[in-house]
């Protein structure tokens, strides 16, 4: 019983430095997108921009499951660079009429090609820890399109006085407990824009955030709008519904 106890205890020590760690996190600074707001909508530019960060940086270590290639079309990709973008990519598929699996090159219908085969695949890569999928990740954190870019900015060359970072961890002051098995993703100049736009590390991370935010609710835009024109008929109807109130009370007067 004494030794169930002492365990207890050092459990709880255990999670409430956790939550102190944690705690003491501050938030990511606000920003400002072009997608906040009732009338917010996905910038065209900044979309294919954030794909280019995604498949060129993140796409090494994350997946995106929840998204086809095809839906690219959504944001401005001709069919011909889906078709190109799909086709780089090989798939397993089978079987044929020998009973036996292939490869062959994707297809627009074909979801986001996930960098490693499986879950310890991916860990045995990353030290043990498992990179997330990307596809719903701004829904998944408060704030998240904030979140997501002080994460991806707020990482720190050298640790604060007084703390030691573990092996294969690194400091970032908006991860909750400061201490992130991801290595610093993002940097100026790590992704060459084919628009010309300069490629400093806010400009990536503003990017991906925006690429990543239409990822997890690409029907956003047409939500909105279907959310304005009900909005509009709700006016609409309301007026009507006054001006025969009026009309009715007049005639029994």
């Amino acid at each position: 019983m004494r030794k169930l106890l002492l365990s207890a205890a050092a459990a709880m020590l255990l999670l409430s430095g956790s939550a102190f760690a944690s705690g003491d996190t501050p938030k990511a600074p606000a920003q400002k997108w072009s997608f906040s707001g009732i009338f917010g909508t996905y910038d065209r530019a900044q979309l294919r921009r954030g794909f280019q960060v995604y498949a060129d940086v993140c796409a090494a270590c994350h997946s995106l499951n929840l998204v086809a290639y095809r839906n690219l079309m959504d944001i401005g990709f001709s069919k011909a660079e889906v078709k190109a973008i799909s086709g780089e990519q090989e798939y397993k598929d089978g079987p044929n009429d020998d009973g036996e699996m292939f490869d062959r090159p994707g297809k627009p219908s074909d979801r986001f090609k996930a960098p490693f085969e499986n879950e310890k695949a991916a860990q045995a890569a990353n030290n043990g820890a498992t990179p997330p999928d990307l596809s719903l990740m701004i829904k998944a954190r408060l704030r998240g399109p904030d979140y997501v870019h002080g994460l991806l900015t707020g990482y720190k060359e050298n640790a604060p006085k007084g703390v030691t970072l573990p092996d294969g961890m690194s400091y970032n002051t908006y991860f909750p407990g400061h201490q992130i098995a991801m290595a610093p993703p993002l940097s100026d100049e790590a992704v060459e824009y084919k628009d010309g736009t300069k490629p400093t590390l806010d400009q990536h991370a503003r990017d991906i955030v925006v690429f990543l935010a239409w990822a997890a609710s690409p029907e956003l835009e047409e939500r909105k709008r279907l959310g304005i024109k009900v909005l509009l008929f709700l006016l609409v109807l309301t007026g009507m519904l006054f001006a025969l109130k009026k009309k009715i009370w007049s005639d029994l007067h």
